[in-house]
């Protein structure tokens, strides 16, 4: 049975405290063990990364780029076996695991052009024989606390960035999928990253708490659950530290009537139930304009009938377990709620067969089908609450006004997307809706890596988002130089070619 560890200081390093269980979702069997850091594993951890950041500081940006290359190379060269970990301890298909390295792998390719990023500006003579420029300089040792629904994904939103821009990093994956943090650290060492620059400390609470209350840290990354987002937010910045968090979302589809219903019904499926709904960024509500809504409902459900279950390294599933049977649980509960809350149960994801892979691999496994709820009420605890599972539900409304005030009235503000032929529409929706990442005839608005990701509202504690300008920015801080040379210097004859080093 497997024992994931840290990572510091450039190897792999056993915790000596307690331990934490590693589960297969589709069979919800014990699959291993992963050490959980107490405070001297976090120390030992942050201390790596404040020897190794002098020296990272000071190298080259080209010798910097050049590691993330070799880096982005060596990731896609083992994005098979990075997928097969996160479908084996997250449960994702495979096809959804290999779609999360690729967006990840966007980010590294994003940091590989720090030498750009991090160009100045400079005025020349802004007195006389006096120039002016500002230059953006790394923070130091930086923390990423990253959750269990994107295991690669997530943390390369973090770190890439902030190692490209010449700080140190700690990570601290979630404990429930933490094998592939060590698969990243060690292809970090074979890309030539020196010892301490990127650490990993496995854990919980106590990991999380050491690294918001260690002075040696200067800034900390956060994406999670909105509560634990605030909480993280609140005690980081106490502690003098910068902090971007980003938390729950419910994500809201507005149909209007003359959008292509066949468009819309693909989308919400694609949307609402892959990576079983736990995401961040997933469609869980679809707001039908009258009069589309039965139609829409009758196509959501004809599709979703269509979808095998089955465990993540099955080729033929379309959707595999939660990732926890507490989780399942939790979400399933939420089906009851709704038939209180006076809604209509149109799928029923409890009775769905398990029809993926052999018995042997899903039994009992913690699973949950495609679930569908029809006519809930708005500000109900299911339209409220972020489920962050397989659960789709639909809210009738009468006009577009509604379906926007309904939106804007929701508590978060991670992503929404808006169905429709009507180009004014669409205009007039990006322009109103309060929330910060928005689709057109798009329903996972998630941005390129040279855009920032983040939400509005109790989706983002902190004023940057992450990867992309707002990420080279959160990772950086200016500094501005007024210089005068009274007497021009000569550094002699070289005919030799100039170069970067």
């Amino acid at each position: 049975m497997k024992r994931v560890g840290h990572w510091i200081g450039g190897t792999e390093t056993p915790g000596e405290g307690r331990r934490g269980e590693i589960f297969d979702p589709a069979t919800g069997r014990v699959a291993g063990h992963v050490d959980l850091a107490d405070a001297a594993e976090v120390n030992a951890a942050v201390a790596a990364a404040r020897e190794a950041f002098p020296g990272w500081r000071d190298t080259s940006l080209a010798r910097r780029s050049k590691v993330l290359f070799a880096f982005r190379e060596l990731v896609d060269r083992h994005r098979d076996e990075f997928a097969e970990l996160i479908s084996a301890e997250h449960g994702k298909v495979r096809s959804d695991a290999l779609g999360e390295v690729a967006r990840g792998l966007e980010v590294v390719e994003f940091a590989c052009g720090v030498p750009h990023l991090l160009k100045g500006g400079f005025s020349e003579n802004v007195s006389t024989g006096v120039d002016t420029f500002s230059i953006r300089q790394p923070l130091g040792v930086v923390a990423g606390v990253t959750p269990f629904n994107f295991p690669v994904m997530v943390p390369m939103w973090m770190f890439p960035v902030a190692v490209a821009c010449g700080n140190t990093f700690v990570l601290k994956p979630s404990e429930r999928d933490p094998s592939a943090s060590l698969l990243m650290a060690r292809l970090w060492r074979e890309a030539g990253l020196p010892d301490g620059v990127f650490n990993v400390v496995q854990g919980d609470k106590a990991a999380v708490d050491g690294l918001l209350e260690h002075p040696d840290v200067r800034a900390v990354s956060f994406v999670g659950s909105t509560p634990i987002a605030r909480y993280v937010y609140r005690t980081g910045t106490a502690a003098g530290k910068r902090v971007q968090a980003l938390g729950g979302a419910k994500n809201h589809m507005l149909v209007l009537p003359d959008a292509d219903l066949d468009l819309v019904a693909d989308a919400a499926v694609n949307a609402g139930f892959g990576s079983a709904g736990e995401r961040c960024m997933a469609i869980s509500v679809v707001l039908a304009v009258d009069p589309v809504g039965d139609a829409l409902v009758d196509k959501i459900v004809e599709r979703v009938g269509g979808l095998t279950v089955g465990p993540g390294d099955d080729p033929g599933s379309d959707m595999g377990p939660l990732v926890t049977g507490p989780h399942r649980d939790k979400v399933a509960s939420y089906l009851d709620t709704a038939l209180a809350e006076g809604a209509k149960l149109v799928v029923d994801g409890r009775e769905t067969p398990v029809t993926g892979g052999t018995t042997a691999s899903r039994t009992p496994g913690f699973w949950l089908g495609p679930t569908v709820i029809d006519h809930v009420r708005p500000g109900s605890t299911v339209h409220r609450d972020e489920i962050f599972g397989p659960v789709l539900s639909v809210v009738r409304v009468a006009s577009y006004e509604e379906g926007l005030r309904i939106i804007n009235e929701t508590e978060y503000g991670n992503g929404t997307a808006v169905f429709t032929n009507d180009g004014g529409a669409a205009r007039r929706f990006q322009n109103e809706v309060e929330v910060g990442m928005v689709g057109v005839n798009v329903p996972i608005p998630v941005p390129m890596a040279y855009y920032s990701f983040g939400g509005w509202k109790a989706s983002l504690f902190g004023d940057t988002h992450v990867h992309g300008p707002e990420g080279v920015h959160f990772y950086t801080r200016g500094k501005v130089v007024t210089s005068r040379w009274l007497d021009p210097s000569h550094g002699g004859v070289n005919l030799g070619f100039p170069t970067n080093g």
